[in-house]
């Protein structure tokens, strides 16, 4: 099962959850001439020059930045960045509160881009306490916003694998366990840019954490709402060309219970979710983008409906035959397992219906229209009408005649 994130909605490969948060509350940023401002516009000046060394690998310029107490984990952070290949690291401070005579904490948005795979930058909130001493200001401290992920590198020490068509990047795993990642997302790429021809990178990187806890401090969640999901992918669902890049974060728990047809196929899926992300905005339903997924994911496996949708498959020959498309939060993680599978699997044969009776060409033109309505209120209906022909109520019939005859 795989699943998505966004800025509303994660995915169990990569479906869904808003991992990246927009902070408001500005202080001290704007023009002016007051103390606030000039501690603003100081602290913006020492956080660009401890980027710029952190870039550099300049560890005394980037040690000057920070008080010596500080200093040791500081220089942890350093080491272990040194092994992830990054080309751009910025700090946007967007609020300053004085806590006390000398020490403020500040909020800032991090954006970091990786060389060679991020066209716009990975971003998250942080909070950051700093102190004054003659006339200048020293880091003291450095977090995620609370609800924020943490990075990688705060985990442990990063190991790197670089695929054909992948990074990945890994803390507490075998260097064998890495390359086996690498080797199935670059045999993902192909297969997904076959089923979506539109541009997009056309590589993914992937995100393995040391344990179950260690996937939900990189999505601002608690591990257990991820059991037994193997991987989740992160980012934005507002469309366009300009969002953030997408980072596949992998459970190393129930990634590693499967065999090479279950691990594959969860890349392939969250890569899904990768080479659909300029597509896929708030207007889209789940169903739609977690079922277009599992339909590339499971192409030319060879799987009957029967052998890939058993829970849903369970609940036809049992008489329940659901009464309508699956629902946003009937995909909700931590909650009833068999649900959620059915919730997954209904999504994939409607996918399937509309690429067996309007062809796949239709159901990228369907998915990229839903995606395109200005808001999620009747993206769905109007795009069954212009793309399909269709409305709702025949596609639901159609859908639900579906799962009786392919699975009953």
């Amino acid at each position: 099962m795989a699943g998505q994130g966004s800025g509303a909605r994660r995915s169990a490969t990569a479906c869904l959850l808003a991992l990246l948060l927009a902070l408001t509350g500005l202080v001290g940023c704007g023009a002016g001439t007051g103390p606030a401002d000039t501690t603003s516009r100081e602290i913006q000046t020492l956080l660009d020059r401890h980027a710029r060394a952190l870039l550099d690998r300049d560890q005394p310029g980037y040690l000057a930045a920070v008080d010596p107490a500080y200093a040791p984990t500081a220089l942890t952070v350093f080491r272990r960045l040194a092994t992830v290949p990054i080309d751009g690291w910025t700090y946007r401070l967007t609020g300053v509160d004085r806590t006390g005579g000398d020490r403020v904490t500040a909020r800032a948005d991090l954006g970091y881009r990786l060389r060679g795979h991020d066209r716009r930058p990975a971003t998250g909130a942080r909070v950051l306490d700093l102190t004054e001493r003659d006339g200048r200001w020293y880091v003291t401290g450095d977090r995620p916003a609370e609800g924020a992920p943490r990075h990688l590198w705060e985990q442990g020490d990063v190991a790197t694998v670089a695929g054909a068509r992948s990074l990945v990047l890994g803390v507490g795993q075998t260097p064998e366990r890495l390359r086996e990642i690498a080797a199935a997302a670059d045999r993902a790429v192909p297969v997904v840019s076959a089923a979506w021809p539109a541009a997009w990178a056309r590589e993914v990187v992937v995100l393995v954490p040391g344990s179950l806890r260690g996937m939900g401090e990189l999505l601002g969640a608690p591990g257990s709402s991820y059991r037994g999901i193997a991987a989740v992918t992160t980012g934005e669902t507002r469309g366009g060309a300009d969002a953030p890049a997408d980072r596949v974060i992998v459970n190393p728990e129930a990634y590693g219970v499967l065999g090479s047809f279950g691990r594959q196929l969860v890349l392939t899926h969250e890569t899904v979710h990768v080479a659909t992300r300029a597509a896929t905005t708030p207007s889209t339903p789940v169903w739609l983008s977690e079922g277009f997924a599992d339909l590339v994911a499971y192409r030319d496996s060879g799987r009957t409906p029967a052998q890939a949708a058993p829970e849903l498959r369970r609940a036809v020959l049992a008489g329940e035959l659901p009464a309508r498309l699956p629902e946003d939060s009937d995909f909700a993680f931590g909650g009833d397992a068999e649900a959620l599978a059915r919730a997954y699997e209904g999504g994939w044969l409607a996918c399937e219906l509309i690429a067996d009776r309007w062809g796949e060409a239709k159901l990228t033109e369907f998915y990229r229209a839903v995606g395109a309505h200005p808001s999620r209120e009747g993206a769905v209906e109007k795009a069954l009408q212009e793309v399909l022909g269709t409305t709702p109520e025949e596609f639901t019939a159609a859908w639900r005649t579906s799962l009786r005859e392919r699975l009953g």
